[in-house]
């Protein structure tokens, strides 16, 4: 248990005392009661708001109910002053003793510091990428790929249960745009001019091995047959085809899927009809029409009876469709399915779109929250596009899929741990530029080169240690560390919180905030050191500092290293 846990769960069990004494009354909702940093470090090491969340309910005054508090916290252990600010805030300084300690504990929980069990065994499914499976991946999927995963990651290492799942939209028309696509770069394949690939058709040259695939298996068989005949048969051959490119370019990132869904599985196995059934029986399905498009009325427009989903019921703008006029599904409707599937065995649903699905979110929200009662908790996280540049100008073409860059060019380029990182560098709701150039820059303003960099430094510390002393160090003595080792160890110990709270958030780019800021505070500790040679780690004349010091940077390496993994980054041990 980490410090800051440490503390909340000694506050929780004071208030308890307090409740048995009659100085609080029994019963108060305690959940916004928290125990962090202040916002000045001049205040003290932690702080908390009891007092101030507690008073109103408990019908006394803030500042009063803080006395009470703060006299039982001025008896822990670890504690050594306790103030209150302002109306009620308490702050606290920590005996060096405790900071002492968690160092202790984050060598002593290695790679599972930080880790908690706040998900309590949650199932969560987490389904993101989802890109329909007509050719490679290209950047605009990068970045939800990424988030995605290591959103997964965290809230695995925070107690959840994680699914990560694929959803294969192969039921839609352009399933059968790309069959069409492989049927033309088969008659290719048997030596047919194709000329020009027509307007309406995928034109990338990754086609082309598939369209040779199938010349062998079928020769000139299918060359003149109606497309009814080859249809169904390429367009099976296709999918397939493209998710197993997909996967390697997913793999490429490291990333691999618990469950990939299929769409045309799922309408083939009655699914959107055992949906549109149960809500039939609990009065959320109608038969209805749709009111006339704002404005002025299309001529194609015409009343058309269909059947309804009563989404305005559960905070939607409008009741929606969920067949077309000619019986087939909507998007909507078939989307409505599979989440009713995917809630079957999940407590929590967390769906990773692209902005551009933005408008889709009511409706599916009002969908799931129907379908479960209310019982599953739902969220989608938008994920904004991403601008290619190189040296501030556009990248556009690929020379594999003829008009998008792919995540496959990219990745090759500059590596899996600068794409992940740098994917992860703002939030997933904000526009991005991922400039080549800049991202393999080694410079304070690259984050992941800053970030890996500290991890390689204190790597090679290990190494000039060995060779400095080579029968081995003493044990440190922390009461040897000064005010900045001190305030190191503090930002440490954030890190089990921040975790947590990312966690809570659904947001990993804190992950990448958090090892920036640590990163940044261990260059400028080793950077005293360059007009200071007494505070350099390795100090030949003193073993116990220099095991000390050491002991320190471990412990930031081995943070920096969790974090990393959480994001799916490598940790280096040396840089180039």
């Amino acid at each position: 248990m980490s410090i800051f846990a440490r503390i909340a769960t000694a506050l929780d069990g004071l208030l308890d005392t307090m409740v048995a004494a009659g100085e609080l009354p029994a019963g108060l909702n305690r959940t916004a009661v928290t125990v962090e940093p202040p916002r000045d470090p001049a205040h003290g090491d932690m702080a908390t708001n009891a007092a101030m969340v507690l008073a109103k309910p408990a019908g006394t005054n803030p500042r009063a109910l803080a006395e009470l508090i703060a006299e039982r916290l001025r008896g822990l252990a670890d504690v050594e002053t306790v103030e209150i600010a302002g109306p009620g805030f308490i702050n606290m300084r920590l005996d060096r003793s405790a900071w002492e300690a968690e160092l202790t504990a984050v060598h002593a929980a290695g790679p599972d510091y930080g880790r908690s069990d706040v998900g309590k065994g949650l199932r969560v499914n987490v389904e993101y990428v989802s890109a329909n499976p007509t050719g490679p991946m290209h950047m605009g999927h990068c970045r939800g790929a990424v988030v995605g995963d290591a959103l997964a990651s965290l809230l695995a290492f925070s107690g959840y249960a994680v699914t990560r799942e694929y959803y294969i939209n192969d039921a839609g028309g352009q399933v059968d745009v790309l069959a069409r696509s492989v049927h033309l770069r088969y008659r290719e394949a048997l030596g047919e001019d194709i000329g020009e690939v027509p307007e309406g058709l995928y034109p990338g040259a990754y086609l082309v091995p598939l369209g040779h695939k199938l010349a062998t298996q079928y020769g000139s068989k299918f060359v003149d047959a109606p497309e009814s005949e080859w249809l169904p048969l390429f367009r099976k051959a296709a999918v397939a085809d493209m998710m197993d490119m997909i996967r390697a370019d997913l793999a490429l990132l490291g990333i691999h899927h618990d469950l990939f869904s299929s769409e045309a599985e799922l309408q083939a196995a009655g699914k959107p009809e055992a949906a549109e059934q149960w809500l039939r029986a609990h009065d959320l399905v109608y038969d209805g029409m749709l009111e006339a498009p704002k404005g002025e009325t299309p001529e194609d427009w015409e009343p058309v009876e269909l059947p309804l989903f009563r989404s305005t019921k559960f905070g939607d703008d409008q009741d929606r469709p969920i067949k077309k006029s000619n019986g087939s599904w909507t998007y909507f409707g078939a989307d409505m399915a599979y989440h009713f599937q995917k809630a079957q065995s999940a407590d929590q649903l967390i769906d990773i779109w692209g902005a551009d699905h933005a408008g889709t979110v009511k409706r599916i929200t009002a969908a799931v929250a129907a379908l479960t009662d209310g019982k599953v908790r739902f969220d989608v996280k938008l994920v904004q596009m991403v601008r290619l540049l190189r040296e501030g100008e556009p990248v556009k073409m690929s020379k594999r899929a003829g008009n998008f860059v792919t995540l496959a060019d990219v990745v090759n380029e500059v590596g899996k741990d600068v794409v992940r990182f740098t994917m992860l560098t703002r939030k997933a709701d904000a526009q991005m530029d991922f400039d080549f150039a800049k991202v393999v820059e080694a410079s304070k303003d690259n984050p992941v080169f800053y970030v890996q960099y500290a991890h390689a430094r204190i790597a090679s510390l290990g190494r000039r240690v060995a060779e400095a002393f080579p029968g081995g160090l003493p044990v440190p003595d922390l009461s040897r560390f000064g005010a900045e080792e001190l305030d190191l160890v503090k930002q440490l110990a954030n890190f089990p919180r921040v975790v947590e709270a990312a966690a809570n958030a659904r947001e990993p780019h804190r992950i990448a905030f958090y090892l920036y800021d640590l990163a940044a505070s261990f260059h400028g500790w080793w950077n005293l050191g360059n007009d200071q040679p007494d505070r350099r780690v390795i100090q030949a004349d003193d073993a116990v500092l220099t095991a000390t010091r050491l002991h320190l940077s471990a412990g930031i390496g081995q943070v920096i290293k969790n974090g990393l993994a959480l994001m799916g980054v490598a940790a280096l041990e040396e840089m180039s």
